[in-house]
């Protein structure tokens, strides 16, 4: 395996992936700008986010089928520019409706990332691909941070509408780098037909993958979206809310390298749960300090579930042939939680007028399903 040819490709992993979590939660830091222009409710901001998740729950789980069959250097030449387009005509929307659509569009380009994701490692990965599944999952981490952190400050310096229209034009940018450098020489699997792709769903793994993806998707893309807005009705500084992505970033790298070196995973699972359910509750009443370190484990537990989720349909023998679309199906059907939670989250303050509800509901998502999903792990 050529090593330069290596690095360039995991680096286009990492990314994307950071490119995928920049558009999808740039708008979180801009939720009381948007909401004042726009005339929103709290449940009308999350809807927002929740958007682009209906395209990505819909169209992700045939993405999956084409990746495997076409492979992925070809799905991502044409999927990379629509999310360009798409990214840039967010950006020019001049109503609540508009923003939607473009919303809407843009999941539709993203949807093919992920299932893309997991073939790309699996090829490049030499053998470490827990820990080559982290860097690209780091990759989100990073591009939530600057959503979330970056976009703060930028905010002080032009409208959020130039904000977007940059992030657009760097998806553009990666995807004429993409056309000329990716490579691949992963054999498609064009053999795989509709009979193979209904068998997953009768396959015990496949669902308790999925129900790993919608708790850590949605327990992390929820405070994701909210947490700008929870701390500033706390009175504390937005940016804190960097901590959550910091605790992305570490969690990637570290979770992959454990699964790369243990073969029992169900006292680690039911860890995960555990601290994850404990310090997101915590984050009610924490002051900085605390909340700052709650804030990172609720980072670094729902997105060690996430690179063990996305970690075993590569490396199990029965999914492995159908990584692509096991992926598809599971990461699709896995976001069923953050397309319901954010809107719940925003809803529950909305009807309440405090967010103490909205974050147990939360912590008993990933408490719950981390801690009992355990059990079906040797």
């Amino acid at each position: 395996m050529n090593k330069k040819r290596k690095w360039i490709m995991i680096s286009f992993s990492f990314i994307i992936a950071f490119l995928l979590h920049l558009l999808l939660f740039a708008t979180a830091p801009m939720a009381s700008i948007i909401m004042r222009e726009m005339n929103l409710s709290y449940a009308s901001f999350g809807f927002i986010f929740s958007t682009a998740m209906i395209s990505l729950i819909i169209f992700r789980l045939f993405w999956g089928v084409i990746s495997d069959r076409i492979g992925y250097v070809k799905i991502l030449r044409l999927a990379l520019p629509f999310s360009a387009a798409s990214a840039i005509m967010r950006a020019l929307s001049q109503n609540y409706i508009q923003l939607l659509f473009s919303q809407f569009l843009l999941g539709v380009g993203l949807a093919v990332v992920l299932p893309c994701l997991p073939l790309l490692v699996k090829e490049w990965s030499s053998g470490k691909l827990g820990f080559s599944t982290g860097i690209y999952i780091s990759g989100f981490a990073v591009g939530n941070a600057t959503a979330l952190g970056f976009t703060s400050y930028l905010l002080e310096l032009m409208n959020w509408r130039t904000i977007l229209l940059s992030y657009g034009c760097i998806a553009f940018i990666l995807s004429v780098f993409w056309w000329i450098f990716a490579k691949s020489n992963l054999k498609s699997n064009a053999t795989i037909k509709l009979k193979d792709f209904i068998k997953l769903f009768k396959i015990k793994q496949v669902w308790v993958l999925t129900l790993f993806l919608i708790a850590s998707m949605g327990t992390y893309d929820t405070l994701a979206t909210w947490m700008p807005k929870v701390l500033e009705m706390k009175g504390f500084n937005k940016a804190f809310s960097s901590f959550l992505p910091l605790g992305f970033f570490i969690a990637g790298p570290i979770a992959g390298l454990i699964l790369d070196k243990i073969k029992n995973r169900k006292v680690f699972i039911a860890s995960l749960g555990l601290i994850s359910f404990f310090s997101i509750i915590t984050l009610i009443y924490a002051p900085i300090p605390i909340l700052s370190l709650c804030l990172f484990l609720a980072g670094f537990t729902s997105i060690s579930m996430l690179t063990i989720s996305l970690t075993m349909p590569a490396e199990d023998k029965q999914l492995s042939p159908y990584a692509g679309s096991v992926t598809g199906v599971a990461s699709s059907l896995g976001n069923i939680g953050p397309f319901i939670m954010p809107v719940i989250f925003g809803f529950l303050i909305d009807v309440t007028g405090s967010f103490q509800t909205s974050i147990i509901a939360v912590a008993f998502l990933a408490g719950i399903t981390f801690t009992l999903g355990s059990k079906a792990f040797s």
